[in-house]
């Protein structure tokens, strides 16, 4: 049995945070550099957490390139075992101007193609992917080739083991169009065991904006349960075995609408690792994105459970306590807005 507690598949690059807040890049003097990615956040989130994580991902073979895989290992303690080296590609670069913190620009450096998007079956040992409590991929990892055969290979060596995660993830630079992510995601809804998504994100997924709607239409392909981010109404948990919880927003001061949604991730598969119920993970993910939305950046300033706990004023978050007013949305966010911010939530 694999001793990893999470493997995430996917993006992967180098994070560039302007230092100067509320101006156009064109008038930025600095930048904070860290590691980036929808996948290697939610990797970096469950190890502040405590837990064994991996993320399956190609850097190139250059400075940054190194500078991730250290980061990774020497600072976030995620396992690199699987961070593949493309000999020809550019490790990517994504630049964030902060001119509207809450709402941040990102500029992708990921021409001509991503390494990450080079991913094949032969750099991940299939044991793991097999045995894995969890097992976490975004729907970016659909929209190129090799890495979407990837995907479909490794679902199939999975053979939808629980918890088997599915981002929705809608980034439309990846993508053709709509319709194009559209297929490739009804492609695998029926591999996997949990999908989590805006209402943007559920509408290309399933055809529906509506929370309610969209979740019967995910558990009705035989998922387990399904997580709808609803901006500043919260998030609505649903599961195969009839619960339907909405968990209410909670109001903070967005400093960077970054990399929160990603910390609801890695907070989710801890309280999913814990035991805990899918609505109290959900908390301790809403909770989770609200201290990273409070924060300038996303992998470092991933909290820890004391964190979350703070926030949240309990001693232990697993306990079966009422709904908290923590948002977990990367749809809207505000001075005083949503936990996850804007849509920019993972890069």
């Amino acid at each position: 049995m694999t001793e990893l507690e999470l493997l995430t598949i996917g993006r992967i690059g180098v994070d560039l945070y302007a230092e100067q807040l509320g101006v156009p890049l064109a008038e930025v003097r600095s930048f904070r550099k860290s590691v980036g990615g929808t996948a290697t956040n939610v990797a970096v989130a469950a190890a502040r957490l405590g837990h064994r994580t991996a993320v399956f991902t190609r850097v190139g073979d250059d400075a940054f390139g190194r500078y991730v895989r250290t980061a990774l290992s020497d600072t976030f303690n995620v396992d690199v075992r699987f961070v593949g080296t493309d000999p020809a590609l550019r490790t990517p670069l994504a630049f964030a101007e902060l001119q509207v913190p809450e709402d941040p620009t990102i500029i992708f450096y990921r021409e001509p193609k991503a390494p990450d998007m080079n991913i094949v079956p032969d750099d991940v040992d299939l044991d793991v992917v097999r045995e894995v409590p969890i097992l976490w991929f975004p729907a970016a990892c659909l929209s190129q080739e090799p890495s979407r055969s990837t995907i479909h290979a490794l679902l199939q060596t999975r053979d939808r083991q629980q918890h088997t995660i599915f981002d929705l993830d809608w980034r439309p630079h990846f993508w053709s169009g709509a319709p194009a992510a559209a297929n490739e995601i009804d492609a695998v809804l029926q591999h996997v065991t949990m999908a989590i998504g805006n209402r943007t994100e559920c509408e290309i997924a399933v055809g529906a904006t509506d929370p309610e709607v969209a979740a019967e239409r995910l558990l009705a392909r035989g998922l387990l349960a399904a997580i709808v981010k609803m901006g500043g109404d919260g998030v609505l948990v649903a599961t195969a075995d009839g619960i339907r919880e909405r968990i209410d927003p909670y109001p903070v001061d967005v400093m960077c609408g970054l990399g929160a949604g990603d910390a609801f991730g890695g907070a989710l598969c801890h309280g999913l690792l814990s035991g805990w119920s899918l609505a109290n993970s959900a908390r301790a993910g809403n909770a989770a994105g609200a201290i990273v939305a409070s924060r300038l950046m996303c992998a470092d300033d991933m909290p820890t459970i004391e964190d979350i706990e703070e926030l949240l004023g309990s001693a232990s978050v697993s306990a079966q306590t009422p709904a908290f007013d923590v948002c977990a949305d990367t749809e809207t966010a505000g001075p005083v807005g949503s936990a996850q911010g804007a849509e920019h939530a993972a890069h």
